[in-house]
């Protein structure tokens, strides 16, 4: 539906897990409170507002 606000997670094409373990506060355990974001090339906290996400299962293109 148009007009809702996607939130930042590991639906997005552009997200990642941390490459370092326990980067953000999760120790080791899979409980994480941030996802690596290919477009701001940074950390972003996981379930934050997000304008520019892309579903995996998108047939759209990077830009």
């Amino acid at each position: 539906m148009k007009g809702l606000v996607d939130f930042c997670d590991l639906s997005c094409e552009y997200a990642t897990m941390p490459k370092d373990t326990g980067i953000d506060g999760s120790g080791s355990c899979r409980t994480f409170v941030a996802v690596y974001c290919e477009l701001k090339k940074m950390l972003v906290h996981k379930n934050m507002p997000c304008t520019r996400k892309v579903l995996r299962s998108s047939k759209k293109k990077k830009k």
